[in-house]
C-alpha cells in the first residue's frame, strides 16, 4: 500500500503533518516494512503527543531499542518535554542568582511554548543527521515528526544569535529559545544541508482525506520545498469507501472524502503519491503495523463497549449564556478539530433567540462566512468580523523593525526579520485587537473564534511583553489591555470552550493547551468532544469499530474536566444556519 515510497527509500525519511493524521502509525509500519526486507532500521520520535510505545508494543526511551517481533529494527523516543526542560536550564540557570526572581521567571516563561520545545527536539536529533557515527550501524532512519519550516529557517540563518540577542530591544518573540544554540550552528547547518540532499532524504507529507489537513499539506511542502527540501512525497491516510453495507453515515463519509481528494491542490497533487484506506481499528504492534500496509486491521484490535455520558451539551452552554446577556466565549484547540464550526453554531443559536452576537475570528485559515453559508441568511442581530492578521502583524512588524531593527548588521537583522515571520509574532500582533474585542463582551455577547494560546496570555503577562511594546511605541497601554487577563480569568465574563477529536493526539494536545491555560490562571469552562461517531450510531462495520474506539478517549477526556459535551458526526456538511442549528441540536442530553 506503500508501494511508491518503499520502491526506492531513501536513508532518512522524515514524516511530517498536522497532528491527528496518522503520523506515527505510517513512520512505525514504514519502519517494520523496510526491517522485513532486511535492513537495520532505527526509528525516531520527536512528537509531544508520542505514543509511539503503545504503536511498537514496546516500551521506549531516549536510548535506541530492539523493537517487538521485528527483526533489525530499533527505536528511540526523544522526549522534547524533558528535552526542553534540560535545554530551558542551560539558558536561565546561569541566570538564576543574577537577577531579580520575577525577571528570570519571565525568562522561563518565554521558553515554554512550543518554539522551545521544537528547538530543543531538533537539538536533540540533528545530532543523527550530522554525525555519521551515531547511526553508522543502520541503513534507514526514519523520523516522526519533522521540524517545520519556520523553524528551519531560523536555523539556517548565518547570523550571530548571542549577538542579536543582547542587543535587540525587539520585545517578546520566539527568538529567546535560540539563545541557547549559538555553538552548535555548524552541526545545523550539516543537518540542514542532509535535509535538502533528495538522494539522501525524503520528507513525507502525511494528510487525511480532508480540507484542513490536505491544506495544511500544501502549506508545509510549499514552505519546504522554498528552502531547499523539494523531495517530497504526498501519504494520505484514511480514505474510506462506502460498501454495500453502508448506512446513510458511511456514504456521507464516503463523499467528503471524494470531494476532498479531488480538490487537491496542483502542486501538491503533482507529488508521488500513496493511499491507504480507513480501517476499523488503529494499528498496534508489529502485526498490527504489517496489517496496516496490507490495508485491513489487526485482529488484536481492542474497542470499549462503554464510554461516558456527556455532562453538558451546546444548548446548555447557550442557555447559560443568554441568562447572562453578555460576555465572551473562546473556542480553543488544535487546528482542524471543528473550532470554528462550534463557534458559528453557537453564535447562531444565541442570535437565533434574539440576542445581538458578534462572531470573531483572529484564525488567517479561517472561513467563517463559507462556515455560515450564503443561501440560509443570516439570524437578526449576529454580526460577523474578523481581526486581521495579516494587517496586524503589518502594522507591528513596521513599528519593530523601525525601532529594534534601526541600525542592526545585516546579520541581525535577518535573524529579526525572520523571527517576526514566525507564528509567535502574529499571536503577539493580533493582541491589541484581541484586548478591544474581549472588551467589547461587556455590553453584549462575542463569540471569538481561535485565541491566542495560554502560553502567550501567560508569556505576555508575566514578562509585561506587551505593556512593553506599546510603551516603547509611545502608545500606552489603554483599559482593553489593562484589563484583559482579569476577564479573561473571570468565569462569570468568559466562556472558554476546548474543542477536541475522540483521537489520541487531539485529546492530548487540548490537555497540554490546558495546562497552560491554568499557568495562566484561565479555567476552560467545558471540553467539547466533536465529529463523535459513536453519537451517531452508525451500522457501518468499519465505522461502528472505530466508534467503540472512541470510547477509550472519550473516557479520558472525562478525567480532564466535569463538563463535557459530545457533538456527534454530522451527516450533512454542518454549513449554513440550518445546519449549525441542528449541530446545537445533535448534542442535547438525553434524559436518563
Amino acid at each position: 500500500m506503500l508501494d511508491l515510497l518503499l520502491s526506492r527509500p531513501t536513508r532518512f525519511l522524515f514524516f511530517t503533518g498536522k497532528g491527528g493524521v496518522g503520523k506515527t502509525s505510517l513512520s512505525s509500519a514504514t519502519a517494520v516494512a523496510l526491517a522485513d526486507r532486511g535492513r537495520r532500521v532505527l526509528l525516531v520520535s520527536t512528537d509531544p503527543a508520542s505514543n509511539l510505545s503503545e504503536v511498537l508494543a514496546t516500551e521506549m526511551a531516549s536510548q535506541a531499542r530492539a523493537v517487538t517481533g521485528v527483526d533489525g529494527l530499533f527505536a528511540l523516543d526523544i522526549d522534547p518535554v524533558a528535552a526542553a526542560d534540560a535545554y530551558r536550564e542551560r539558558v536561565v540557570g546561569p541566570y538564576r542568582d543574577l537577577l531579580p526572581a520575577g525577571v528570570v521567571a519571565g525568562i522561563e516563561e518565554q521558553l515554554s511554548g512550543a518554539c522551545t520545545v521544537e528547538i530543543a527536539a531538533f537539538d536533540e536529533f540533528t545530532a543523527l543527521l550530522a554525525d555519521p557515527e551515531a547511526t553508522a550501524g543502520y541503513d534507514h532512519v526514519v523520523f516522526d515528526t519533522a521540524p517545520t519550516g519556520h523553524t528551519l529557517r531560523l536555523l539556517a540563518l548565518p547570523s550571530a544569535w548571542t549577538d542579536f540577542l543582547d542587543t535587540s530591544s525587539a520585545g517578546v518573540t520566539c527568538i529567546g529559545p535560540l539563545s541557547g544554540l549559538t555553538q552548535a550552528q555548524d552541526r545545523y547547518r550539516i543537518a540542514l544541508d542532509a535535509l535538502a540532499d533528495g538522494d539522501l532524504t525524503t520528507l513525507v507529507l502525511v494528510t487525511r482525506p480532508d480540507l484542513g489537513a490536505i491544506t495544511e499539506a500544501d502549506r508545509a511542502a510549499g514552505e519546504l520545498a522554498e528552502l531547499g527540501l523539494a523531495h517530497q512525497h504526498l501519504l494520505v491516510n484514511g480514505v474510506f469507501d462506502s460498501s454495500e453495507h453502508a448506512d446513510a453515515t458511511a456514504i456521507a463519509l464516503a463523499q467528503r472524502h471524494a470531494d476532498a481528494l479531488s480538490s487537491i491542490p496542483p502542486a501538491l497533487a503533482s507529488l508521488p503519491r500513496d493511499s491507504l484506506p480507513l480501517l476499523a481499528g488503529a494499528p498496534m504492534g508489529s502485526a498490527g503495523l504489517r496489517d496496516l500496509l496490507r490495508g485491513r486491521s489487526s485482529s488484536s484490535d481492542v474497542a470499549r463497549d462503554s464510554a461516558i455520558a456527556p455532562s453538558t451539551s451546546l444548548i446548555e452552554i447557550a442557555d447559560r449564556l443568554a441568562e447572562r446577556g453578555h460576555g465572551l466565549v473562546m473556542t480553543m484547540g488544535k487546528g482542524g478539530v471543528g473550532k470554528t464550526t462550534i463557534a458559528a453554531a453557537l453564535a447562531v443559536e444565541l442570535a437565533r433567540r434574539g440576542l445581538p452576537v458578534t462572531l470573531s475570528t483572529t484564525d488567517p485559515a479561517a472561513h467563517l462566512h463559507q462556515t455560515l453559508g450564503a443561501s440560509d441568511g443570516l439570524p437578526g442581530g449576529l454580526s460577523v468580523a474578523r481581526i486581521d492578521p495579516d494587517a496586524e502583524v503589518e502594522r507591528y512588524t513596521t513599528g519593530v523593525l523601525s525601532s529594534a531593527g534601526e541600525g542592526l548588521e545585516p546579520g541581525a537583522l535577518a535573524v529579526l526579520e525572520e523571527d517576526l515571520r514566525s507564528p509567535c509574532t502574529a499571536e503577539i500582533a493580533v493582541f491589541r485587537a484581541f484586548a478591544d474585542t474581549v472588551a467589547a463582551a461587556s455590553t453584549g455577547i462575542v463569540v471569538l473564534d481561535t485565541a491566542p494560546t495560554g502560553h502567550t496570555l501567560l508569556l505576555l503577562d508575566a514578562a509585561q511583553g506587551y505593556q512593553r511594546e506599546v510603551v516603547r511605541h509611545g502608545e500606552g497601554a489603554d483599559d482593553a489591555v489593562a484589563h484583559l487577563l482579569d476577564r479573561l480569568r473571570d468565569p462569570e465574563f468568559t466562556t472558554l470552550l476546548l474543542v477536541t477529536l475522540p483521537e489520541p493526539t487531539p485529546v492530548h494536545e487540548a490537555a497540554q493547551l490546558q495546562v497552560d491555560l491554568r499557568r495562566a490562571s484561565i479555567q476552560p469552562t467545558a471540553w467539547i468532544a466533536n465529529q463523535s461517531l459513536s453519537a451517531t450510531g452508525t451500522g457501518d462495520p468499519v465505522l461502528a469499530a472505530r466508534a467503540r474506539a472512541e470510547n477509550r478517549w472519550l473516557e479520558e477526556i472525562g478525567t480532564q474536566h466535569d463538563r463535557v459535551a459530545i457533538v456527534p458526526w454530522q451527516g450533512r456538511a454542518p454549513q449554513g444556519t440550518r445546519a449549525l442549528q441542528a449541530l446545537v441540536a445533535s448534542s442535547a442530553l438525553q434524559p436518563s
